[in-house]
């Protein structure tokens, strides 16, 4: 890359998928985000803050915009949180920050703190203003980051606060890791998160694309590096382990996902299913109702009651025209040159929970197009398990530092809570890069 292009200039102008998928909640004009701004009480001991994983100061910056101090208000955003901008589209705070809102106590609508967010944050980007804080001064300390999501740009934006070198290490050709190639277009642009992350090159963060690290590259990193930190998210979208799986017209949910927000996939066959009844699953099937697919089914082997993903979630699917299949197992998949058919048995709950197939509740669903989404695997093959504690894959951590048993390893995001929001990778990384300082501080100071 060149060292007059950002990353926001590498988006891939695809105005065919931006109008397939127009913002979940259009952005506030100037007017409506001071209305809105002062309708917040400002609380003393704010409960939205207390909320939000990486605790941002929600009634200091909702004032400055009632006050027109707009760089005010996004450098209180990105002092607590260097992705405000993308929390503030991606983030659930329906259950965080606006579901702890005050209002609730008194029957009225939340005050509309992510809206209120962006505002702050499209605010600064449209002054082309620079980053409202700069790098620390130089400690001739250097960290290896090992995958480019959220938890390694937050760890890499405190590092460089406090004067560290961060070089961030990733296998795609993008940086972002799910914010720009998992999260749904209508809820984060890829273009957005890339505008993001030109935040932290003004930063000096550096950046290896298409750069896989296996066992022997992060040995090397490790001599020559003061610290590692591991944010490699979760590995791929588990198999059925059933007959036909391997069939043209069958994928997976991030896959999915990263090929219509890049450009590669610019329309959906009529017929799609989705196996799964997550936020990511339905995700992928919105995204082929929007593309043009005249079916979607998700499929799920228990009840709405148990679905793991948020009610509003479901509720916007059905909205989408996304049909459910509950109580419903594939067993098997259908076709001659592509898939053609998904062969589903219904699911009988027992008394103590239990689910077992009916052997007389058979089905058979006409689809074009199977999208797995029944949770990830981890990514931890590579990591000396002897060394580095693993946990049914997962990198155990200490919650307050990040660090890892190996004391030169610190961890963060997917790998270590086995998958959870943009916002606690976020805080994670935050806290790692933190806990990375103290303890190369402390290695000074034994010396």
């Amino acid at each position: 890359m060149s060292e007059s292009m950002s990353f926001f200039d590498q988006a891939p102008d695809t105005p065919r998928i931006a109008a397939r998928f127009p913002d979940l909640h259009p952005p506030f004009n100037k007017i409506a985000a001071v209305t809105e701004a002062n309708r917040c009480l400002y609380c003393f001991d704010a409960p939205c803050t207390a909320a939000c994983p990486t605790h941002i100061d929600v009634p200091r910056f909702i004032r400055k915009i009632a006050s027109g101090n707009l760089e005010g208000s996004a450098k209180t955003i990105l002092d607590a949180n260097i992705l405000g901008a993308s929390c503030a589209r991606a983030c659930p705070v329906a259950v965080l920050c606006e579901g702890a809102c005050v209002m609730h106590r008194y029957n009225q609508q939340p005050i509309a703190i992510a809206r209120l967010q962006r505002f702050a944050m499209d605010a600064l980007y449209e002054s082309s203003a620079p980053l409202p804080f700069a790098p620390g001064a130089d400690t001739g300390k250097s960290v290896a980051l090992i995958g480019g999501g959220p938890a390694s740009l937050s760890c890499a934006a405190e590092l460089r606060r406090r004067g560290i070198r961060a070089e961030i290490f990733d296998a795609r050709p993008l940086p972002g890791g799910l914010n720009t190639y998992g999260i749904a277009e209508y809820k984060l642009p890829l273009a957005e998160s890339l505008r993001e992350i030109d935040l932290l090159t003004q930063l000096g963060v550096q950046f290896h694309f298409n750069s896989t690290v296996d066992a022997k590259k992060l040995a090397a990193l490790e001599s020559s590096r003061d610290a590692i930190f591991l944010g490699i998210g979760l590995g791929a979208i588990h198999r059925l382990g059933i007959a036909g799986e391997t069939l043209p017209g069958v994928t997976n949910a991030l896959d999915y996902i990263a090929d219509y927000k890049s450009g590669q996939v610019t329309s959906a066959p009529e017929r799609v299913a989705v196996i799964g009844a997550g936020n990511t699953a339905i995700d992928a099937a919105n995204a082929a109702a929007r593309l043009g697919a005249n079916e979607v089914h998700m499929i799920y082997r228990r009840g709405p009651e148990q679905m793991s993903a948020f009610a509003y979630e479901y509720e916007h699917a059905k909205l989408e025209g996304v049909k459910f299949l509950w109580h419903m197992k594939p067993v098997g998949i259908k076709g001659t040159e592509k898939v053609e058919e998904l062969e589903l048995v219904h699911l009988e709950v027992t008394s103590d929970g239990s689910l077992l197939p009916k052997s007389d509740a058979r089905i058979r669903l006409r689809v074009d197009l199977v999208i797995l989404a029944i949770g990830q695997g981890t990514h931890t093959d590579f990591l000396d398990s002897p060394k580095i504690n693993l946990e049914r894959g997962r990198v155990v951590i200490d919650r307050v530092t990040g660090q890892t048993s190996n004391p030169k390893y610190f961890a963060g995001g997917d790998c270590a809570n086995g998958g959870r929001e943009v916002v606690d990778a976020v805080a994670d990384g935050k806290r790692a890069g933190n806990g990375i300082a103290a303890w190369l501080e402390g290695q000074d100071a034994n010396a």
